[in-house]
């Protein structure tokens, strides 16, 4: 599965549990289907969930105007992925990870939400730049 499909389907996952309270395992479930797993599909749905405290309390700390509970969820979700990427895994570069994101938030969010997704992630991307927590969680 190319990086990108397992991207909008972790989405898809993390998007899931918020509305219904599934696990991540149901989730996963529910988007293969029956098609073999995916390594890379796997670590974002359940790195994102696992770490979800910290992940979380970084989006909060590069909002601006917004509050973190009145994000949609779509966007909430595609910010969890891309923040864990951005701090976890250590083959992609952090621009992809934001471009990347961007592009999913054009075909899953509102006419903003690139724009949005883009603004908060180059935040946080800043952020974990000056720390230095890149492979921190």
């Amino acid at each position: 599965m190319k990086r990108r499909t397992a991207r909008e389907k972790a989405l898809q996952a993390l998007f899931q549990m918020d509305m219904s309270g599934m696990t991540a395992e149901e989730a996963l479930l529910n988007i293969y289907e029956d098609a073999p797993s995916d390594e890379y599909l796997d670590s974002l749905v359940n790195g994102a969930t696992d770490n979800k405290g910290k992940i979380d309390g970084l989006i909060r700390e590069n909002l601006e105007k917004w509050s973190f509970d009145r994000l949609a969820k779509v966007d909430r979700n595609i910010l969890r992925v891309a923040v864990f990427e951005l701090l976890e895994v250590n083959d992609v570069p952090n621009k992809v990870v934001i471009n990347e994101a961007i592009e999913i938030a054009k075909s899953y969010g509102d006419d903003q939400s690139g724009k949005f997704i883009n603004g908060v992630l180059s935040k946080v991307n800043s952020m974990i730049e000056e720390q230095g927590e890149q492979g921190g969680l």
